[in-house]
C-alpha cells in the first residue's frame, strides 16, 4: 500500500496541502520530516502519534528525519501558548536533545542511512542576521503571517518580536532540508499547519521546488482528556518516569470507546485484527485492551519487559498483588515511622497514592483504600511495622493503582 492510505485507513491525516500530489510522490522512495522541541528530556505519550508516524514512513521504504529543534528552541514556539515560552541555555536544550534521540531509536533503524537524526542549530546559530533577512525574510508577508492561527490568537496577549521569527526560522528548517538532502514532505501535529505551510512556498519560491505538507490530529481521548495526561500527570516514554508497569496500565486502561482508534494509531497490527478488536463488547474488549497494552510497552520497552508488565498486572488483579513481585511501583519508606507507627490517610499521602491528605482521608470514607489486600475502616487506622508482609508493605488506591512501600533505614 501506499504509506497515504495506510494514513488514511488509520487515522493519521488531519490535512494535506495537495492529497493527489502527496500519493504520487509517495509511490517512490522520498525524503520526509518532523520536527520536536527539546523542551524536556523525554517525551510523552503525546508526541507518539508523529513518532509513528515516521516508523510507518520508514517501514514502506522512505527516508526519515527526526529533527531536534536544538536551535528554534532558544526562540520558543508560540503556537497554542497564551503567553512566551521559558527561554532554556543552550546547555539545557542539549542534553534534553540527546535524551529525545535515545528514545527515538526505540521507532526506527537509525542504520545505513535509513534514518538521521538532525539538530537545526547546526545551521540556525550560524546564521547571519542581516544576510538571513535579506535572503529569507524577503520571501514573507508581514499581513499573511499575522493572520495564521498561532500569531492571532498571540496577539490579545502579547506577541514579541522574538517569537515573530520563530515561523521563518521552521520554514528555513525546511528549505535547509530540502537543499542539502532532498527532503520534499513535512509533517506535524495540525497546530503547526501554518508553520509547515510557511515551509512549503519558501521551498517554492525560493529553489522553484516541489515541497509538500501533512498533519495530524491533535489527539484527546473519548473523555476529552488530552492524549497522555492523567490524573497523576504525563505518561512518559523515559522508564524513569514512567514505569513500564505504569506505561503497560495506561493503555490497559483505555477508555472502551478509544481502543479501535489507539490500537490503529499506536501499533502495527494489521487493520483486519484491529478491526477485529475494535468490534469486542462487554467482558471481551479486556482482551483488545491487553493487546493494545502488551504492542504498545513492546515497541517502547521490547518484549520482555512488555510481557514482565503484563504478568504484573494480572497478578495483582488474581491475588491482590502478594505474588506481583518487584515490578509493582515500588518506592523506599523509612522504617522509623513504621515503627513508630503512621497514619493510613498520611500513608496514601506520602506515598503519592493520594494527592493530599483530605483527599487521602475521602478514599479511605469510600472504601477505597486498601494495605496488603486488606480494606481500611478508618482513616486514622495506624499502620506499624506489623504491617510489613514479605519485606514490604503494600498499598492500593481503588481497584488499579498499586504502590509497593519498601522500608529502609
Amino acid at each position: 500500500m501506499n504509506v497515504y492510505e495506510i494514513f488514511e485507513e488509520r487515522g493519521f491525516i488531519e490535512q494535506c496541502s495537495d492529497t493527489d500530489r502527496v500519493k504520487e510522490m509517495l509511490e517512490s522512495p522520498l525524503t520526509c520530516y518532523i520536527g520536536f522541541d527539546p523542551t524536556s528530556d523525554s517525551f510523552h505519550c503525546g508526541s507518539l502519534v508523529p513518532i509513528m508516524a515516521l516508523a510507518h514512513m520508514q517501514r514502506a521504504g522512505h527516508r526519515v528525519i527526526a529533527l531536534v529543534g536544538g536551535g528554534t528552541a532558544m526562540i520558543g514556539d508560540p503556537s497554542g501558548k497564551t503567553e512566551l515560552r521559558q527561554l532554556m541555555t543552550p546547555e539545557q536544550i542539549e542534553a534534553n536533545a540527546e535524551g529525545l534521540k535515545k528514545q527515538l531509536a526505540h521507532f526506527m533503524d537509525f542504520s545505513g542511512d535509513r534514518a538521521l537524526m538532525l539538530n537545526n542549530a547546526e545551521w540556525l546559530m550560524p546564521l547571519n542576521f542581516i544576510e538571513f533577512l535579506r535572503d529569507i525574510g524577503r520571501y514573507f508577508s508581514v499581513n499573511k503571517m499575522l493572520a495564521a492561527e498561532s500569531y492571532r490568537v498571540r496577539l490579545e496577549t502579547g506577541l514579541n518580536f522574538i517569537e515573530f521569527n520563530y515561523m521563518l526560522l521552521q520554514a528555513y528548517d525546511f528549505l535547509h532540508l530540502y537543499r542539502e538532502y532532498d527532503c520534499t514532505i513535512q509533517m506535524g501535529g495540525n497546530d503547526q499547519w501554518g508553520n509547515i505551510l510557511a515551509g512549503t512556498d519558501l521551498v517554492r519560491r525560493a529553489e522553484g521546488g516541489d515541497a509538500e505538507a501533512l498533519t495530524f490530529p491533535l489527539l484527546t481521548t473519548a473523555a476529552g482528556s488530552k492524549m497522555g495526561k492523567t490524573e497523576r500527570g504525563a505518561i512518559w516514554l523515559d522508564p524513569q518516569r514512567t514505569s513500564p508497569y505504569d506505561y503497560y496500565q495506561y493503555w490497559i486502561n483505555t477508555d472502551d470507546r478509544d481502543v479501535g482508534k489507539f490500537l490503529a494509531l499506536f501499533t502495527f497490527l494489521p487493520m483486519d485484527e484491529v478491526r477485529r478488536l475494535s468490534s469486542l463488547e462487554g467482558a471481551e474488549i479486556r482482551e483488545a485492551k491487553e493487546i493494545l497494552a502488551t504492542e504498545c510497552a513492546a515497541i517502547l520497552h521490547g518484549e520482555d519487559v512488555a510481557a514482565e508488565a503484563k504478568e504484573t498486572s494480572k497478578a495483582l488483579f488474581a491475588d491482590g498483588g502478594k505474588s506481583a513481585g518487584e515490578a509493582v511501583p515500588t518506592i523506599e519508606f523509612p522504617e522509623t515511622k513504621l515503627r513508630e507507627g503512621i497514619p493510613v490517610f498520611v500513608l496514601f499521602a506520602e506515598s503519592g497514592l493520594a494527592k493530599s491528605r483530605g483527599e487521602a482521608r475521602r478514599l479511605v470514607h469510600q472504601g477505597g483504600a486498601y494495605v496488603n489486600g486488606r480494606r481500611i475502616e478508618q482513616f486514622d487506622e495506624n499502620i506499624t511495622a506489623d504491617d510489613i508482609e514479605d519485606g514490604c508493605v503494600l498499598l492500593r488506591a481503588g481497584k488499579k493503582k498499586y504502590m509497593r512501600l519498601l522500608p529502609v533505614e
